[in-house]
């Protein structure tokens, strides 16, 4: 294959890929307008019909999903601020001074990226229950969420902080700034693009928090959608259509969070982000 063509094959490949793997999204939204019978219709319809868009405020108001989308909104949203205020500093740390103790943190960083929520869920819960904070469930749930978010955080806007010129800093202190002044001044600013697409991933990702909020969280006031949204499932579900529904309203405002956001994202990752 020549040098011309390589492009475009690689090019087919992965429209191809992305088709694939966006499929199920366009399945969603197809099944939850169709009928209980052309549902299950041999062959399959890949597009209704009759669409039934009345199953939407239905299910809105039948699942109480505002509240589902409100707690789903103010666990993100902690998990995203304690994520940012510490992870920020902690990573500026981690990217300026270097010896033994620091290597010896981002190791210990490291480490505690590779553990799933599912091994850290049982002792949290007991250590939550001793110091009384599980009579706040969304508070233990965004400390337990940050606390899984944070080492993605800090290795991603790490790398931000390195690709910052040292020596604009070291003018800044030159010319009288403090250390915490020109960190502001200079390289915070400087790093901002980074920083707002780790949060942005650091949101996206709680948003859909699962295993935590399922553990911890016993009233359905407080739990989140995507906890709402398994409320569903039982070994007699044959509502498929309200299921296609709730999932469609749950995963669609996100989708335009990053329709919306997609060029910053992608400034963000191409100037030094996931380096």
């Amino acid at each position: 294959m020549t040098k011309t063509y390589t492009p475009w094959f690689l090019l087919v490949v992965a429209l191809a890929l992305a088709a694939v793997y966006l499929f199920p999204l366009y399945w969603m939204y197809v099944t939850s307008l169709k009928t209980g019978s052309e549902m299950f219709a041999n062959p399959p319809t890949f597009w209704p019909n009759n669409p039934n868009p009345g199953i939407y405020p239905e299910v809105w108001a039948r699942r109480a999903m505002p509240t589902f989308l409100t707690n789903s909104v103010l666990i993100a949203g902690g998990v995203t601020a304690i994520t940012v205020i510490l992870g920020t500093g902690c990573a500026y740390v981690l990217a300026r001074y270097r010896n033994v103790w620091i290597d010896v943190g981002l190791f210990c960083v490291l480490m505690l990226q590779v553990l799933p929520a599912s091994v850290m869920v049982t002792p949290l819960f007991v250590g939550f229950n001793q110091i009384g904070l599980l009579n706040y469930p969304r508070t233990a749930v965004v400390l337990a969420a940050a606390a899984k978010a944070m080492p993605f955080f800090v290795v991603l806007v790490r790398a931000t902080f390195m690709s910052v010129p040292r020596e604009l800093e070291e003018a800044a202190l030159v010319d009288g700034n403090s250390r915490i002044g020109a960190f502001f001044s200079i390289v915070l600013p400087l790093a901002r693009n980074g920083i707002l697409v780790c949060a942005i991933l650091t949101f996206m990702s709680a948003f859909g928090e699962y295993i935590y909020s399922k553990s911890i969280i016993q009233s359905p006031s407080q739990q989140p959608a995507s906890v709402g949204l398994s409320g569903f499932l039982g070994p007699n579900s044959t509502d498929w259509s309200s299921i296609m529904a709730y999932s469609a309203i749950y995963v669609t405002p996100i989708l335009l969070a990053f329709v919306i956001l997609q060029r910053r994202i992608v400034s963000g990752l191409t100037s030094g982000a996931l380096k």
